[in-house]
């Protein structure tokens, strides 16, 4: 069995601009790890482009970028608050909001692809593709190398930046081959996960793929599988409106008279600077909030198991008693093995992986 209470899943993935974050998973806020999401930048500053090579850009696209961008600080902003103790514990994990980052991540995912299709038609652009893989793929080291160093437990090793980065790379097969076989690989790349899980990827070496029986610790987790499965429903969408000859309609000199719409536009290309900013400055918004009135805390031991619980619960045990006592389980032997220090779980002592992952298998045995 595996434990739900320690895990961070990627769906819902928190979104980013064009090449966008898609979202994701995140790290509860007291250190269980919890369902979450996050954003990412727009990988193709072309790729909104009504014809590959020229200056217009596809208007609509871009505003449709900047409104998941302001979804995606919305969502970002309620996790933040119950980081901070003013929500219920795993609020931006479960329910309603869960939904919304998984949403929110699967239409920046879209638009990457359509835009990777729209800048590539006329052809492959070899320097083009490499300077805005240096460009992403920058980012997305930078992010990892961030949160190794503020949350190592749960630092984004494969999140929405990797997963466009490499998306980049292997839609670009995708883009000759007759659409009805793009759709059909979509679908395989989305359903995948319901049936080709094995322990076999459970190494964090073969996390990113995404068919691991184990969900690994990471604030934004997506996979190849199933997220590249919404990539390339990008691609499909983008020839269909080819096909339907409505990209004409996708861009509108008389809406851009209007200076919302603008702004909302340039939001849109400047999705990157947005996504890697957006975050730090809420966080730092609601601490200041928290310095004058903090919210009222409660003892971390039964914050956890109320955490664990939720998570549980989440993942389809209807079985409440039954999560209550294997988290019970979880905090004991997470405290024996003292990693559950100060009220969460401290990712920096000697052989934590192998340690979590020893009471994760003994809680479960205990509860067969």
């Amino acid at each position: 069995m595996v434990c739900w209470s320690i895990r961070v899943h990627a769906c819902d993935s928190v979104c980013h601009g064009r090449p966008h974050k898609a979202a994701v998973f995140l790290r509860s806020p007291r250190g269980v790890a919890l369902t979450g999401v996050f954003s990412f930048p727009r990988i193709f500053k072309d790729s909104g482009n009504a014809n590959p090579g020229t200056s217009h850009r596809l208007g609509h696209v871009d505003v449709a970028r900047a409104v998941a961008l302001l979804a995606m600080a919305s969502y970002h902003f309620s996790w933040d608050l119950e980081f901070f103790g003013y929500l219920e514990p795993a609020t931006a994990s479960t329910g309603f909001l869960k939904i919304y980052a998984r949403c929110i991540a699967s239409s920046f995912l879209i638009l990457a692809g359509m835009g990777l299709f729209w800048a590539h038609e006329k052809g492959f652009k070899p320097r083009s593709i490499l300077k805005r893989l240096v460009k992403v793929g920058g980012a997305a080291l930078l992010i990892s190398v961030a949160t190794w160093f503020a949350m190592p437990g749960g630092w984004i090793f494969f999140g929405i930046l990797h997963q466009i980065a490499a998306a980049s790379i292997l839609a670009l097969v995708f883009l000759r081959l007759p659409t009805a076989m793009t759709a059909i690989a979509a679908i395989f790349f989305i359903a995948a996960p319901h049936f080709l899980r094995s322990d076999v990827f459970n190494t964090p070496w073969l996390y990113w793929v995404g068919l691991s029986t184990r969900v690994p610790l990471s604030n934004d987790y997506v996979p190849i599988f199933p997220w590249f499965g919404a990539v390339l429903g990008g691609v499909c969408l983008a020839r269909l409106i080819d096909w339907l000859k409505l990209r004409p309609y996708l861009s509108s000199q008389e809406a851009e008279k209007n200076s919302v719409y603008r702004g909302f536009a340039l939001a849109g290309r400047h999705s990157l600077a947005i996504y890697l900013l957006h975050q730090p400055v809420l966080i730092a918004l609601v601490w200041c909030f928290a310095q004058v009135m903090p919210a009222q805390k409660e003892d971390p031991g039964v914050t956890f198991i109320n955490e664990c619980s939720i998570s549980c619960m989440s993942d389809g045990t209807e079985d409440r008693s039954f999560c209550t006592r294997y988290c019970g389980c979880m905090l004991t032997a997470l405290t024996e093995k003292k990693l559950f220090v100060d009220g969460q779980l401290d990712a920096t002592i000697a052989g934590y992986n192998q340690k979590l992952e020893d009471a994760v298998e003994a809680c479960s045995i205990s509860m067969r």
